[in-house]
């Protein structure tokens, strides 16, 4: 991880040639990207860009903008994706395991609880873009949408960039931390998905 944060340090500086302007069109491509094909290193760039905002080289106003822009124009994407093909797709095909009436069941859960999984989207490692995707699919409010994982942004990468800043260029110490931050999330992610297909699988042998 450390190694991975010093690349995309050394990579960002060498782009100083050319001009700030585009480390912040790297910043905003990163975080893009991130979710439309993860496990891409988007939180990484946003590290490095807090590090050299930290260090006089950026402005952090416009670091936040930029990271937060790309992340939340992929998310929606996703959704939208989800939103005018995922749901009719999975309906017509009616799967057994994700069948017509999961995706009903799954809308009406979503009316009940989706803000609160939006909310914690930005801090689920690893399952950011099949949230977004399974949104979609579900025909949540798209302003809702919008709202909720803004907000989520706005607060995983406040603290992303905030303490970057107070460490200035401290990747090893934020990289612990993220570290120890991962390797608890995972397992829990992991857990959440066996219980899931299990009680999927019993609900389909009982019938």
């Amino acid at each position: 991880m450390e190694q991975s944060l010093q690349v995309i340090n050394a990579f960002l500086d060498h782009l100083f040639v050319y001009g700030p302007v585009w480390i912040y069109l790297t910043l905003f491509a990163a975080s893009f990207i991130e979710n439309i094909f993860p496990p891409f290193p988007g939180d990484f760039f946003t590290l490095a860009g807090g590090a050299l905002a930290a260090s006089g080289r950026l402005d952090i106003l416009i670091v936040f903008i930029m990271v937060y822009l790309g992340g939340i124009g992929s998310v929606m994407v996703v959704y939208y994706l989800g939103y005018h093909f995922g749901r009719d797709f999975f309906i017509k095909k009616n799967y057994r395991v994700f069948s017509a009436d999961d995706i009903l069941q799954l809308t009406k859960w979503f009316e009940r609880r989706g803000a609160i999984l939006l909310l914690l989207n930005r801090f689920i490692v690893g399952g950011r873009s099949v949230i977004a995707l399974v949104t979609g699919i579900s025909r949540y409010n798209p302003i809702r949408t919008f709202i909720f994982v803004s907000i989520s942004f706005w607060l995983f990468n406040g603290l992303l960039l905030f303490s970057t800043y107070i460490f200035v260029i401290n990747f090893e110490v934020i990289a612990r931390y993220y570290k120890m931050y991962e390797r608890i999330v995972w397992p829990i992610i992991i857990l959440l998905a066996v219980g899931i297909v299990i009680l999927k699988i019993r609900r389909m042998r009982r019938k």
